[in-house]
């Protein structure tokens, strides 16, 4: 199973930026799917779920401003990111969850992609 993180990169605060993650080599089902993000010297954090059939739910710093979405077909991920403040910057990582109809479940990482917000 491989996870590509992608799209993050050095933008002012008050730009956007969109994340992607795709998902690949798997035969298993996709469930929730995560973004967390790890800025330096803090503990890793979850900045927004989303389940199979599209229910999301946010960290408290990001509502309002982040909207996760996915493409079940393309096992792919986003995170568009708007109204980005210096504080968001961050490691930002991809979390998927699988299952296998056997009920063998999986969780998985990305490799992280760096998001740079400045002031």
């Amino acid at each position: 199973v491989q996870l590509q993180a992608s799209g993050g990169g050095l933008v002012q605060a008050g730009g956007s930026l969109r994340l992607s993650c795709a998902v690949s080599g798997t035969s298993g089902s996709v469930d929730d799917m995560y973004w967390y993000r790890q800025a330096p010297d803090k503990a890793r954090e979850l900045v927004a779920k989303i389940t199979r059939g599209g229910a999301t739910d946010y960290g408290e710093s990001v509502k309002g401003r982040f909207t996760i979405s996915r493409d079940n077909l393309k096992n792919t991920m986003y995170l568009q990111m708007n109204s980005l403040k210096p504080e968001d910057t961050a490691v930002y990582y991809c979390n998927v969850d699988f299952s296998w109809r056997s009920g063998a479940r999986m969780n998985s990482w990305g490799q992280g992609t760096l998001v740079t917000v400045s002031s």
